[in-house]
């Protein structure tokens, strides 16, 4: 462990739950790296993942973003190009993006495509799939509704789900973030969580809930307080 991990680490509690409030403020004073690290929530989930009826996967806009506006890109025809590019989509096309993809072109962050694309973008598997780029009905980046989809993507949408272990694991902000927006964003994350809970679900549905800096300890916070 390094001088400055070790010396972070000491700042956290252990066996401590903190408030929501509390454990932002210390993640944001344990944030010392040399660039501005992500603060990142960590969910673990009273479910079972290898059950379908127990997947817990959704999407949630966070109210203040995360500091970086996603380059989205879009495949469609017609007047839905018109659409995606009017609700200011940066790369929009049809079979001609297909095939600049097809050749390695990925120069976006996320990749939104209305239904009747999806059978010649499925062709590029390979590509996009091992990126996390191949557009899904449920991270909402298969959708009719182009310009609703890609306002929210460039005001801060991001997907959460479920891990194999039961963890959902979701960026809420920066460190140079007032700590009140991470505080929002954080909200916005768990009320979209506990709404998401499956009805198969039973006992202790949030196990625990921990936010950390990316190179910071991770620090516990009451899985019980109000969010």
């Amino acid at each position: 462990m390094g001088k400055r991990i070790a010396a972070a680490t000491k700042e956290v509690e252990s066996g401590k739950l903190y408030t929501l409030e509390e454990a932002t403020a210390l993640s944001k004073k344990c944030a010392t790296a040399k660039f501005d690290e992500t603060i990142e929530l960590h969910v673990r989930l009273g479910v079972d993942p290898k059950q379908a009826d127990q997947q817990v996967r959704g999407t949630v806009v966070l109210p203040h973003g995360l500091g970086k506006a996603k380059k989205v890109a879009v495949v469609a025809r017609g007047e839905k190009q018109k659409e995606a590019s009017a609700a200011g989509a940066d790369i929009v096309g049809g079979d001609d993006l297909i095939d600049q993809i097809s050749k390695g072109f990925l120069e976006f962050d996320v990749l939104v495509a209305t239904p009747d694309m999806m059978k010649d973008l499925s062709k590029l598997g390979k590509v996009l799939g091992p990126r996390g780029l191949m557009p899904n009905p449920k991270s909402g980046t298969v959708a009719i509704e182009l310009g609703k989809a890609v306002k929210e993507l460039k005001a801060g949408r991001v997907e959460y789900k479920v891990d194999d272990y039961g963890i959902i694991h979701v960026p809420v902000g920066k460190a140079s973030f007032e700590a009140q927006k991470i505080i929002g964003n954080a909200k916005a994350v768990l009320e979209a969580v506990i709404k998401a809970k499956p009805s198969s679900s039973k006992g202790t549905y949030m196990m625990s809930v921990t936010l950390s800096s990316s190179m910071g300890p991770g620090i516990s916070v009451d899985p019980n307080q109000k969010f």
